[in-house]
């Protein structure tokens, strides 16, 4: 439970990021009942930090300590760089039928960004390109080069990949990668297996090095990859859709409290003394 009260799944954080590195945190916030998200996040600080938020259905409302406020949709997305620091919330409210569903992100910046000025950049669900293979795989994407495409977010220190794909029912798949990334999947629907995943969060077969999600666990289920130039997944009977997200390591230490991300304890100590005293926001 985080916020004010929204009970999400979280695939990882707070903990150990040398497997996920750039990336410190993945939660997906999804909900049927209002009363389980509908309190939101009320404010909150960052710093030293990117958030990427991607909403699925619902709507969420945000606003921040510089005057900037604005409402996510279905299928829209929201990279925020916290930089020096900013204090805002964001607050979901449901769809007609009462569902919300959207994914955060969080991003390390690396020590020479982490004071920078911030900014964000607020993307709308028709400036998101979209391809379809000749298989009927679907690919969304929102940052990075994919198939020929470009994605709408530009300017991010992990130079990331941030993909959401869909394979039909029975086709198997493989997708590249950059072979110096750390990358994961996130499956979200359907079923399916993968391969050359290592420390996988799901059910392996017989082989180590597949994991198998089945429908009734490929719900929130977590992969990380290991290194290599390419991914194979191969879908179930009910099709698969996940995101696939992918990140240049930084490499540096990580002094970490709560949505405060330095890089070293002092750097931390500093970040809470100014809170305390109103002088967070440069």
């Amino acid at each position: 439970m985080e916020g004010a009260g929204v009970k999400l799944r979280r695939a990882f954080g707070f903990g150990d990021t040398a497997e996920t590195d750039p990336f410190l945190l993945f939660d997906d916030f999804r909900n049927e009942r209002p009363a389980d998200y509908i309190a939101g996040f009320p404010w909150h600080p960052h710093r030293g930090i990117e958030t990427i938020t991607y909403i699925l259905a619902g709507t969420v409302e945000h606003g921040d300590s510089l005057g900037n406020h604005g409402t996510l949709a279905a299928g829209d997305v929201q990279w925020m760089t916290a930089g020096s620091g900013i204090l805002h919330q964001e607050m979901p409210k449901g769809d007609p039928r009462g569902i919300m569903h959207g994914f955060q992100l969080w991003a390390n910046l690396p020590r020479a960004q982490k004071m920078t000025p911030p900014r964000y950049q607020d993307v709308v669900s028709s400036e998101i390109p979209e391809i379809t293979d000749d298989d009927g795989t679907k690919v969304r994407i929102i940052i990075g080069d994919f198939w020929g495409k470009h994605g709408p977010v530009e300017g991010i220190a992990a130079d990331p990949s941030y993909l959401d794909i869909s394979v039909p029912p029975g086709v198997k798949k493989t997708i590249p990668v950059d072979a110096y990334r750390h990358a994961f999947a996130y499956v979200f629907a359907g079923s399916g297996s993968f391969k050359d995943a290592s420390s996988p969060i799901g059910i392996l077969t017989e082989k180590e090095t597949d994991v198998l999600i089945r429908e009734s666990t490929g719900n929130r289920s977590l992969v990380v990859f290991d290194t290599g130039d390419e991914i194979t997944v191969q879908a179930g009977e009910e099709g698969i859709r996940f995101l696939l997200v992918s990140g240049k390591p930084i490499e540096e230490p990580v002094a970490w409290y709560g949505p405060i991300v330095m890089n070293t304890q002092n750097e931390l100590q500093q970040a809470l003394s100014e809170l305390r005293a109103g002088t967070f926001i440069r």
